[in-house]
C-alpha cells in the first residue's frame, strides 16, 4: 500500500463546539481508480488498527483476495485522535507548536466520519462501491452511510451496533480506570500511561475473546501448578505488545469515541435512520461475540432496509471478525453475487 498526508488547512467545527484549526489526515490506498471509478472499496478501521489495510485483514485485502488491488482500488484513512499520522492527542497543536496530549478534545464517531468525508472530498470521489467497517470501523462505516445514503453502493458491517451498548461502555471505562491509575498519566509525555495502559489492554482482550477461547488456547497441562499459569502470562503479552506499537492517550480518547455512538443522537429512533441507509448492505455477526453479541448485529439487519444477516460461528469472540476471513469472504462472495 502507499502511504500518503493531506493536511486541511481549515478549521474543523467538532461536534462538542470545539474547532480544531486544521486536521492532518493519513490514509493509504492500493491499486488504481478505474476509468469508470466504480472499484473503489473504502475501509474504516478498528480501535488500534491502521490505515495500511493490507497487514491487519490478510484474508480478505490484497493479491489473490476478495479486495484484489489488481482490480480494486482500496482506501484506508487513519481516523481522528489516533496515533498513526492523523491530527490526535499527539499530534503539535498548530497554535501552540506543543503536542495537544489532554488538551485535546474529545471527539466521536461523526467527527470521525467528517474527516473521511474531508478526504473524500479532496480526493473528488463521488462513488463508493463499497463501504467496509468492523467494530469501531463499523460503527464509522454505518454513520457514514447515513449521513451519505447516495454515496455508497455495498456496505458491509461486521460486529458492530446501532449505538454503543452499557456493556461495552462499561469496559471501556473500567480500561479507562485502569489508565487513571498509572501516576503518569498526566504527564505531558508521549510515555505517560504506559503500564495503565498495559492493565486496559488485559482488561479489554476479557472482552474480544470468550470463555472458550481462553479455556481452548491457555488451559494447563499441568495440573500440579499453583502459580505462573498461561493465561497470566497471556494477559501481560498482551499488554505489552499494545504499549509497543500504541499510544496511550489515543487509546483513551479513542475509548470515548467509541461510547459516543449513537445513530438516532439528535435524529429521532435509532429504527428510523438506520431506514435511512440506501446501500446494500450485509451484516455480519461472531457467534462467540461477547462485546458486540449477534442480538445487535441482528437488529441492524432487521432495520436497514436491503440488508442481510450472517452469522459465522468462532472460538475467537469479537476478534473473530479479524480471524475468520475466509468464512467472511464466503459470506461476501454469496452477497455480491445476489
Amino acid at each position: 500500500m502507499e502511504y500518503h498526508i493531506y493536511t486541511h488547512k481549515h478549521p474543523v467545527k467538532l461536534e462538542s463546539g470545539i474547532t480544531l484549526p486544521e486536521v492532518r489526515i493519513q490514509y493509504s490506498t492500493s491499486g488504481e481508480r478505474n476509468a469508470a471509478d466504480d472499484n473503489i472499496i473504502w475501509v474504516c478501521h478498528a480501535l488500534t488498527a491502521n490505515s495500511d489495510v493490507e497487514s491487519w485483514w490478510p484474508g480478505l485485502v490484497g493479491t489473490d483476495y476478495i479486495y484484489n488491488p489488481e482490480e480494486h482500488f482500496i482506501i484506508c484513512a487513519n481516523i481522528l485522535s489516533s496515533c498513526y499520522g492523523t491530527t490526535g492527542p499527539t499530534e503539535t497543536n498548530p497554535q501552540t507548536n506543543t503536542p495537544y496530549f489532554l488538551s485535546f478534545p474529545v471527539v466521536t464517531i461523526r467527527d470521525m466520519v467528517m474527516i473521511h468525508d474531508i478526504l473524500r472530498t479532496h480526493l473528488a470521489i463521488n462513488h463508493v462501491n463499497t463501504l467496509i467497517g468492523g467494530s469501531l470501523g463499523g460503527q464509522q462505516a454505518m454513520e457514514w452511510a447515513i449521513q451519505k445514503p447516495d454515496l455508497f453502493a455495498h456496505l458491509i458491517l461486521l460486529s458492530t451496533n446501532a449505538f454503543h451498548s452499557p456493556w461495552g461502555i462499561a469496559f471501556n471505562e473500567s480500561q479507562r480506570m485502569a489508565i487513571d491509575m498509572d501516576p503518569t498519566w498526566k504527564n505531558a509525555s508521549l510515555d505517560a500511561g504506559r503500564e495503565g495502559l498495559k492493565t486496559a489492554r488485559a482488561i479489554a482482550m476479557l472482552s474480544y475473546r470468550s470463555y472458550e477461547t481462553y479455556v481452548e488456547t491457555q488451559s494447563e497441562e499441568d495440573s500440579s501448578k499453583v502459580d505462573d499459569y498461561r493465561a497470566i502470562t497471556y494477559q501481560h503479552y498482551q499488554g505489552d505488545k499494545l504499549v509497543k506499537r500504541f499510544n496511550c492517550h489515543s487509546y483513551w480518547y479513542l475509548s470515548k469515541a467509541m461510547d459516543s455512538h449513537h445513530v438516532g443522537r439528535n435524529r429521532g429512533s435509532v429504527e428510523a435512520t438506520l431506514a435511512t441507509i440506501q446501500a446494500k448492505t450485509i451484516v455480519i455477526g461472531i457467534s462467540s461475540d461477547i462485546l458486540f453479541p449477534v442480538c445487535e448485529q441482528e437488529f441492524l439487519a432487521a432495520h436497514i432496509k436491503n440488508a442481510s444477516y450472517v452469522g459465522i460461528d468462532s472460538l475467537y469472540g469479537h476478534d473473530g471478525f479479524l480471524t475468520e476471513t475466509e468464512k467472511i469472504a464466503e459470506a461476501l462472495k454469496d452477497f455480491y453475487s445476489r
